[in-house]
């Protein structure tokens, strides 16, 4: 049984997967990255790392298998220790194990492993679809100078549009002020505020299809997407919106027993300890999952994790549930 496909399968939603007998493939969110030297954009990721120090079976992976191979646990833990078995074996012979989409494991000269995690494969299932772009270099003078030669041909229509026979066309209102100016001539106080009233009008039009026209301009020169992700409209209940609590997803785990009574003990040591903790409802492996406490964002997580595990309990991870 290759194993490898399913510990892959638990990467995207575990921050770690555990090879009883054999060690940890951990995962580490980093944020969207730029290159400034080569203008080239990375996507949100998740890197792969390996503990060979952690190795109790937390009857994620066995759980897993069982329930996509539709067998039992029993057989589940069975084929994943025959598979360490292979593992460590051809570990001795070759040095070398390449487990798809993971990476490779190789002996160093102290006969511990080393680990190369797989660049190609992003475990960050938020950035499914997205890949590394290099961008071409946007030259702010270059465009700064087309949108001043727009602005003055833009400037010399204003001052000829009188002459202009679409102009005049498209506003015949012109000529009948220009009739009204004539017809006033002898009461000029009157008429010729009328006449310019006219012109300022025009005017403050002709200037708005400018501002409109070089606007227009400065974002068909920002950037060009290549291939557009369609729009997605989202619903939101303004009734939930205003009562619901802030949402909790990130969990630092302290255990998963099968014995709801031991999980107990658990989270009554853990309260006694003053940790916020929490026991949560059986899962669909069968486990009762205790927390030492849960999060609102990944960096809040982080934080609380390297203090439990430098104090309390080095092999605590954390558990992101599906929003």
């Amino acid at each position: 049984m290759k194993i490898e496909v399913y510990i892959s399968q638990l990467l995207y939603r575990y921050q770690c997967v555990t090879v009883p007998g054999f060690g940890a493939f951990l995962t580490e969110s980093h944020s969207a990255q730029l290159n400034p030297s080569t203008n080239s954009f990375f996507p949100p990721k998740k890197t792969v790392s390996f503990n060979s120090r952690i190795k109790n079976n937390d009857g994620l992976l066995a759980n897993h298998i069982a329930q996509a191979e539709k067998t039992s646990y029993g057989f589940a833990v069975s084929a994943i220790a025959f598979e360490v078995l292979s593992w460590k074996k051809t570990l001795e012979e070759n040095g070398v194990i390449l487990l798809k989409n993971i990476g490779e494991l190789r002996l160093n000269s102290e006969s511990n492993i080393v680990f190369t995690p797989n660049d190609q494969t992003n475990y960050q299932a938020n950035s499914f679809g997205l890949s590394p772009f290099v961008s071409p270099i946007v030259k702010k003078e270059i465009f700064e100078k087309k949108i001043e030669k727009i602005v003055a041909k833009e400037k010399d229509a204003v001052l000829l549009y009188e002459n202009d026979e679409q102009v005049k066309s498209s506003n015949p209102f012109l000529k009948y002020a220009a009739i009204i100016v004539l017809g006033l001539g002898i009461t000029g106080s009157i008429g010729y505020p009328l006449y310019q009233n006219q012109i300022d009008n025009q005017t403050l039009m002709v200037e708005k299809s400018v501002q409109k026209k070089v606007q227009n301009k400065i974002q068909e020169a920002t950037f060009f997407i290549k291939s557009p992700l369609p729009a997605v409209t989202l619903s939101v209940d303004s009734a939930k919106v205003e009562t619901a609590e802030p949402t909790m997803p990130y969990h630092i785990i302290a255990g998963a027993f099968r014995s709801e009574a031991n999980a107990r003990k658990a989270y009554n040591q853990l309260i006694k300890d003053g940790f916020k903790a929490r026991m949560l409802k059986e899962n669909k492996h069968g486990l009762f999952p205790v927390l030492y406490g849960s999060y609102a964002t990944m960096q809040e997580a982080e934080q609380a994790k390297r203090e439990i595990q430098k104090g309390e309990n080095p092999d605590a991870w954390i558990l992101v549930e599906n929003l």
